[in-house]
């Protein structure tokens, strides 16, 4: 049975991102307007039609991988999971939690990742062998030597599980473990169960992360046919426009965000620093995308938070600047919230990363309701007229209410917000 009187705080953040892969780095650059979205550097993107992301800088696991027995274990990870695996570490070392402080069945894992794109010389040499003319598989030669190319344990480098997987190893957590896939909501997913996990009683601490690396050619190439995306490669920081009536797609990103989430009693019996607290959260589908789906999860999220729209600080959207999606959500949040509550939306400031996305932008929120100020939106600045909310842009606002809701969404309609509190002890 679900115990409403464990309540739910976070305890730790550790970031990866386009923008600082620490906390004080990353809130810095929230506040002075920084954008990490470049051109490419990863590989040689100049052939396609976007070739702008927002990449993070001077990532080297290895030099970052605190456990020296564990790093040989790195060359079994791709991007992604490497990405998760020290966002992860962070997190943990973030909250003052070391490896044994809590029973290992104590503490557990919800983790938000997608399947990775294969990095193309891990195919390379199978492909080479099995298309002799460079053009069609032979798939005879594919099966009989094609296949001897493939390392065995190749698609453990990408499996969803995989971040969830090495954290655990590496933390021993013993607890619940499970990875979430829907696409863009899979970090607030993520972080909606392992609340019910904590209230439940089943664990004290849980780890919530998502990790995301889509700066790959197959993923940006993919992207590029499928996804609007932005064409202002020769002005990338100004290529993401949230809700902004010259909007024209977004840009993918990479990155991880995780938060350590623990019941408040544990917490205060260890004296950890807490950054905010978790009082509401709903899901659902918006299969029109229209916005009453979007609004009547908002309204699911209020009412278990039990409270007003009017004690909202701000809404905190997904913003990725394509021209369907951000007038889909603003419709959403117009519904629920008029033009009463002033919008923020983070992503135009490292790009989507899919996965990652939902937490990275919560963090802006945690942060900002844990500083008393909300940095503006970048990019924008001509409201458009099929996006009716009262988007906050330019220099930071003080924070005037305890709480922010933050929303996210996926192409297929699937919708999530959840509700943060500012910390207070009373």
């Amino acid at each position: 049975m679900v115990s409403n009187s464990r309540r739910t705080v976070l305890t730790g953040f550790g970031v990866l991102s386009p923008i600082g892969s620490t906390p004080e780095a990353f809130w810095d650059a929230l506040v002075a307007g920084a954008c990490g979205v470049r051109t490419v550097s990863l590989f040689d993107a100049s052939e396609l039609p976007c070739h702008i992301a927002g990449e993070v800088q001077g990532f080297v696991a290895k030099a970052m991988m605190a456990e020296t027995k564990y790093r040989k274990e790195l060359k079994s990870m791709a991007r992604t999971v490497e990405l998760g695996v020290i966002g992860s570490q962070l997190a943990m070392q973030s909250a003052k939690l070391a490896k044994g402080t809590v029973p290992p069945n104590r503490i557990g894992i919800e983790f938000a990742s997608l399947m990775g794109a294969s990095d193309l010389n891990d195919m390379a040499a199978a492909s080479k062998l099995s298309a002799p003319d460079g053009e069609t598989v032979d798939h005879g030669v594919w099966g009989a030597a094609g296949l001897n190319e493939i390392t065995p344990v190749w698609m453990l480098k990408y499996l969803p599980n995989m971040p969830a997987c090495h954290a655990t190893i590496l933390y021993d957590i013993q607890g619940p473990s499970n990875t979430q896939i829907p696409g863009d909501t899979s970090g607030l997913v993520a972080l909606f169960e392992a609340t019910r996990i904590l209230r439940r009683g089943a664990t004290d601490v849980m780890v919530v992360g998502g990790s995301e690396a889509r700066i790959n050619p197959i993923t940006l190439s993919r992207h590029n046919l499928f996804v609007q995306l932005s064409k202002r490669n020769d002005d990338p920081t100004h290529a993401v426009r949230p809700f902004d009536a010259t909007r024209d797609g977004t840009v993918l990103g990479e990155g991880a965000a995780v938060f350590t989430l623990e019941e408040l009693e544990h917490a205060r019996v260890r004296n950890a620093t807490i950054l905010g607290e978790v009082v509401g959260w709903a899901s659902g589908v918006d299969r029109g995308k229209k916005g009453p789906g979007l609004a009547r999860v908002i309204r699911n999220a209020l009412t278990t938070a039990g409270i007003r729209p009017g004690e909202v600080d701000h809404v905190n959207a997904h913003g990725t600047g394509t021209t369907a999606g951000d007038a889909f959500e603003a419709c959403g949040i117009a519904e629920v919230f008029g033009r009463g509550v002033p919008v923020f939306a983070p992503l135009s400031r490292f790009g989507n990363l899919g996965a990652a996305s939902g937490l990275m932008e919560l963090a802006c929120s945690v942060l900002a309701l844990k500083h008393g100020l909300l940095p503006g939106t970048l990019n924008h600045e001509k409201p458009a007229a099929d996006c009716p909310i009262n988007v906050h842009s330019g220099a930071p606002r003080p924070v005037t209410k305890p709480y922010a809701v933050k929303v996210t969404y996926t192409d297929l309609g699937q919708c999530a917000a959840v509700v943060v509190k500012r910390w207070s002890d009373a």
